[in-house]
């Protein structure tokens, strides 16, 4: 019998604006196995637990899966009580299947309703009862469907929905219906449990760094430590608190951002309208949208109306949405495609609703909307695959092993000396606290907190602090243009009309147009509205209809006195020419909106004349777009040089056209393919888009330091080019070459072809590659983009390498770029300012997003600053983090190798450090260097080299074990020393630790230790490039002086206080005093000098007996391939997939 499966259907939930993570991305697969208890192993576990004090229970809350497999059987997935889940990141999950009984009716309610997949659902147990087996992970259910024989996600019931379907809803469900989908999809509610605080302390506590501590204090205690031990108590007790108040307050922050009940109106298929509670929502109810608006508690398609809507909590564009009617048709409904603009998301706010009677069936509820979704990305952030954060695991088990060294040869030491079993076990055990110090996780976070307090001041805002440190390693950075690079308004700059004869002059104020469907295109082409009097819509064409001077004019109250103007139409909105006044003789009326699409590159609208006499279409978009719907014999000759000409000099290029509609047409039924064909073309509108001043100095910065930088935009590729150009991100001397690739048809097969741009001097194909690299940039739209991908994806990687401009691009375009790039192993930055960037701004390692908004949970960080000015200062904090993290990890760890050599030494001798020695070197030195040392700020200036983020390399391994050698020659030498001295007196061999103290040779190691803390924490801090000198860090400087200034007097003036409270001996020769400042010096200048020559590529040389390594980043070693290809790329040649050179990476 099968005993796995899969979750499927993990990719058919409705998609929000901003894409979720992998997790529920279509390449996702989650590996489910089914468990079902075995009675007599769960008594045997709960036997063994009691026999072990707790310690199998523990065992169990820390791997889960190990409770499943002690305590259950494998089974069919049919059968199984406990699920087994491991995710597309090779974590591991265990959930609970529960049962829920469904209405006596329902199964012949849903084989009416559903397809057979629900059936199958509800026929499960049908011979006992009705009932629905489902699991919920991460928020969303997922039910069970035999004939799939696996667990899907509720929302497979509704994912083949049609348009045609959704319109169907608009009679409204019945109250069984209701209650069966109810029963199958659960409450409409984003539930963010809030923990109580005995439950969030147990599971801290239970956190192995805390039951490392809870163990470590009993040990102290067995062993006398009492100070020291309380102490840490202490401690740990307000780390606790403050961290369970700071756990609490974020999930009640997120819990009431989440948490979303209020009173909706619903029709019912008797006609009625109920006022309900939105927690009762459920896929197909039929929603009425109040005038006024509402703030939306699920996802909706818009059937009749239309409606203002303001989506900045989900993807931080601040202009509201229009949004129109979802056509009818068979085609396959989806919120992801064209109908997006058809789509009132959950979390949005519906500012108004427009045209009488709006009215929208739901399509999603709980964490399967848009808002669900994001707050489940939140709540199970995606795990971040860093280099450090996996080394720092792998250092700690090697500190592990050290421990494991030190406490045989205590044991070794101890045994020897005939103490007791008791004794001994206490001694090893307290090795094994020093050398694995359990606050070094902890500790290394220090340094993104100090940074995102920075980045906070300076309107940076951070959702996801870890990725604070990845931003230091960002190798390259892609840019929206529209509204990042370049200025987010237009302005107008002229019309070209087109005739017969060819375009028309340039007409710069498109008041000066003759009245005709050029003038009534450019007024009535749009999806501004009305809030308040005021216009509101994109920037591009509230100045598009500014220009026209047409007045915009709305329905007042049920619009029937403007539809019966207008010949019975539904008037959506009129427009006026500026000599009419209060008269609409003239005017035109929009009856049909079809909003603009980045998939689709257009938007149209139908309207009609006063009486409803002529009824018009008119499309406006990108030009290649537009031209495309045209008829070819109304488009001029001259149309691709005079888009190239304008596109050249960087202005933005719309195209329009128009056609007569048959008045006998239903315009409320008119379907877009319909109105978007056969048009006429008009000519275009040209508007300035200017480049922000601050993005050519931005992008030098970046060039400067090595970090390439590319654009990706919807817009025309000789305007992306241009402005590229304007940016600095290509030369004004450089060659473009243009990237064209061609899908195969029922005609042609696909080709790809290497051009280069137009008006450049013809050059050799060796002339191309400069001597210091490549002084080329290649250029691609979207189509060639997907046809690269489909059918040359030996190419991709290649024109990857080297391409600066990819325009026409559609949003999910850009996701895919960047993980192309990412597979490349580039470490991906992304900005962008608006909603087609969402999706790429979260697939990216670090993703800006330029919003008004304080943070937005479309990218891990926000900025206020409406340009790129943030992305170097990103960078810099990134790298001063990261740093900062190496230096603390580093001292975290010699901290405990320092203590660890100290003790190991006193045992030799029969005695130990003291209590409030600990107390002194790990609370006063250790603990508050670390604290002060992060608090370092970045460098003013992008170094060309990135910091690096292996813990493991030879540089990082090699220091700490040069230090650790020299520290112990240190403390052995002062040990020794002491030992020599005329007047010292052995230690009394019958007693040991800390019954042995005051003694000389624990004061002498004591001494030097404390001075081995301080100067390690000098050593180990790093300005010049990537951080500010260490005079800066003004607080650090004066901690380091004071602790300095103490250490030294406790070395040479103790006094009798001070030694019986330390339990020091004050030893009376100054010159041995001295003698121990100055053993200390040299250690610091050893160690310092030791550093800086390691800083300097000291250890290089083992890299150069191990031979030259190929990089293991991809893009690195394509680089170098193609370094070596004089004949890459072939220029003017048309190539096949069968016919290339493949260059390929071993």
């Amino acid at each position: 019998m099968e005993r796995h499966g899969s979750a499927a259907g993990l990719q058919s939930g409705l998609p929000s604006p901003s894409p979720r993570d992998r997790l529920l991305s279509p390449d996702s697969h989650m590996d489910v196995q089914g468990y079902k208890w075995v009675r007599w192993r769960v008594w045997l576990c709960h036997l063994t637990a009691a026999l072990s004090l707790g310690l199998l229970l523990l065992l169990f809350h820390w791997r889960p899966r190990l409770a499943v497999l002690a305590r259950c059987c494998s089974c069919s997935l049919a059968f199984a009580d406990i699920l087994l889940i491991r995710d597309s990141f090779d974590q591991h999950h265990v959930v609970e299947v529960l049962t829920e009984q469904m209405e006596d009716n329902s199964l012949e309610l849903m084989v009416e309703l559903e397809d057979n997949e629900c059936r199958d659902t509800v026929q499960l147990h049908k011979e006992e009862k009705t009932l629905l087996r489902y699991y919920l992970f991460e928020g969303l259910r997922y039910i069970w469907l035999p004939r799939k024989g696996a667990f899907c996600r509720v929302s497979v019931l509704n994912e083949n929905w049609t348009c045609k379907d959704l319109h169907d809803f608009q009679k409204g469900l019945s109250p069984l219906e209701q209650s069966v989908r109810r029963c199958m999809y659960g409450p409409n509610l984003i539930d963010v449990p809030v923990k109580p605080y005995m439950k969030l302390l147990f599971e801290e506590v239970l956190n192995p760094f805390y039951v490392f501590q809870v163990l470590s204090i009993i040990l102290w205690l067995s062993d006398e430590y009492y100070y020291y031990a309380v102490c840490i108590f202490i401690i740990s007790v307000f780390s606790i608190g403050l961290s369970l108040y700071e756990i609490r307050k974020q999930s009640i922050t997120l819990h009431n951002m989440a948490h979303f009940v209020i009173n909706v109106t619903v029709r019912t298929n008797s006609g009625a309208e109920e006022y309900v509670s939105s927690e009762e929502l459920v896929p197909g109810d039929c929603l009425i949208i109040p005038q006024e608006g509402l703030l939306l508690p699920c996802d909706a398609a818009l059937l009749a109306g239309e409606c203002l809507v303001n989506e900045s909590m989900l993807t931080g564009e601040s202009v509201p949405v229009l949004k129109t009617p979802l056509p009818t048709g068979e085609m396959r409904y989806s919120s992801e495609t064209e109908q997006r603009r058809h789509t009132l998301f959950c979390g949005t706010q519906l500012i108004q609703a427009k045209g009488g009677g709006a009215v929208a069936v739901v399509t999603s509820t709980g964490f399967f909307t848009a808002k669900g979704s994001l707050v489940s990305s939140i709540m199970h952030p995606q795990p971040i695959d860093f280099r450090f954060y996996k080394d720092s695991t792998k250092f700690l088990l090697i500190l592990g092993f050290v421990a494991i060294i030190g406490t045989i040869y205590s044991i070794v030491i101890l045994w020897k000396t005939n103490m007791t079993w008791q004794g001994l076990l206490i001694r090893s055990l307290d090795v094994v606290t020093i050398a694995v110090p359990p606050a070094l996780p902890a500790a290394i976070t220090t340094g993104t907190i100090y940074a995102q307090r920075r980045l906070k001041r300076q309107g940076i805002f951070c959702i996801s602090p870890p990725r604070i440190n990845v931003c230091g390693k960002v190798s390259i950075f892609c840019f929206d243009k529209t509204g990042t690079l370049t200025e987010g308004g237009l302005d107008v700059w002229g019309v070209m009309e087109a005739g017969t004869a060819g375009f028309s002059e340039l007409v710069p104020d498109p008041r000066l147009l003759p009245p005709g469907p050029m003038l009534s295109g450019l007024a009535c082409c749009h999806t501004v509205t009305l809030l308040q009097g005021r216009p509101l819509g994109d920037p591009l064409e509230l100045k598009m209809v500014e220009s026209t001077g047409w007045t915009l004019q709305e329905p007042e109250g049920d619009g029937k006195v403007l539809d019966a103007e207008f010949g019975g139409h539904r008037v959506l909105a009129v427009l006026k020419p500026p000599t009419q006044g209060t008269s609409t003789r003239e005017a035109l009326a929009i009856v049909r909106r079809f909003p603009f699409s980045s998939a689709l590159q257009r938007m149209s609208v139908v309207t009609v004349a006063h009486g409803g006499q002529s009824v018009l279409a008119f499309i406006k978009g990108s030009p290649e777009m537009v031209a495309s719907l045209c008829r070819a014999e109304t488009v001029p000759a001259q149309f691709s040089s005079e888009l190239s000409g304008f596109s050249s000099e960087g202005l933005r290029v719309l195209a329009l056209g128009y056609k007569p509609v048959d008045r006998n047409t239903d315009l409320r039924a008119i379907e877009r393919g319909e109105v978007e064909k056969d048009m006429r073309f008009l000519g275009l509108l040209i508007m300035k888009n200017l480049v922000k001043p601050e993005s050519a100095t931005v992008i030098n910065i970046l060039r400067l330091a090595n970090l390439r930088s590319v654009m990706v935009t919807g817009d025309n590729i000789l305007t992306a080019v241009n402005v590229a150009k304007v940016c600095g991100m290509m030369g004004f001397d450089e060659p473009v070459i243009f990237v064209n690739a061609t899908a195969q048809t029922a005609q042609s097969v696909p080709t790809l072809k290497f051009s280069l741009e137009e008006g450049v001097a013809p050059v050799t194909q060796t002339s191309i590659v400069t001597r210091g690299g490549f002084d080329y940039h290649l250029a691609i739209n979207g189509k060639s983009f997907a046809a690269l991908c489909n059918h040359f994806p030996e190419y991709l990687p290649k024109v990857l390498l080297r391409a600066t401009v990819f325009a026409r691009m559609a949003p999910d375009q850009k996701t895919q770029l960047v993980k192309e790039l990412q597979k490349l192993n580039y470490r991906v930055g992304m900005c962008g300012d608006g909603a087609n960037d969402c999706g790429a701004l979260k697939a990216a390692d670090v993703g800006v997003s330029l919003s008004e908004a304080e943070a937005s949970v479309a990218s891990p960080f926000t900025s206020k600053t409406e340009n790129i000015s943030c992305v170097p200062l990103l960078i810099r904090e990134g790298r001063c983090s990261l740093v900062t993290s190496f230096s603390l990890f580093r001292y975290m760890a010699m901290y405990s190798l320092i203590q660890f050599c100290s003790v190991l030494v006193l045992y030799t001798v029969k005695t130990n450090i003291g209590d409030l020695q600990f107390l002194y070197c790990d609370l006063l030195l250790a603990t508050l260097l670390a604290v002060v040392m992060g608090a370092g700020g970045p460098s003013k200036e992008l170094h060309p080299c990135r910091p690096s983020a292996s813990l493991l390399a030879i540089p990082v391994l090699g220091s700490l074990l040069i230090h650790t050698c020299v520290i112990v020659v240190g403390q052995l030498a002062v040990f020794f020393i002491t030992t020599s001295q005329d007047w010292y007196v052995p230690l009394n061999s019958t007693i040991f630790g800390s019954a042995n103290l005051p003694n000389m040779e624990n004061t002498s190691v004591f001494c030097l230790s404390a001075f081995q803390f301080i100067f390690m924490a000098v050593v180990f801090t790093k300005g010049y490039p990537h951080k500010k000198p260490l005079f800066f860090n003004w607080i650090f400087l004066c901690v380091l002086l004071v602790l300095f200034a103490m250490t030294t007097w406790l070395t040479l003036y103790p006094g009798a206080v001070v030694c019986r409270i330390l339990q020091l001996h004050d030893f009376l020769d100054m010159n041995f005093k001295m003698l121990l400042v100055a053993v200390a010096a040299l250690n610091f200048l050893t160690c310092f000098v030791t550093e800086v020559l390691v800083d300097r590529g000291l250890l290089n040389c083992f890299r150069l007996l191990c031979g030259r390594r190929q990089s293991k980043k991809q893009y690195k070693r394509i680089n170098a391939l193609l370094s070596e290809s004089p004949s890459w790329p072939p220029l003017s040649q048309t190539l096949s997939p069968t016919e290339h050179t493949v260059i390929q990476c071993s």
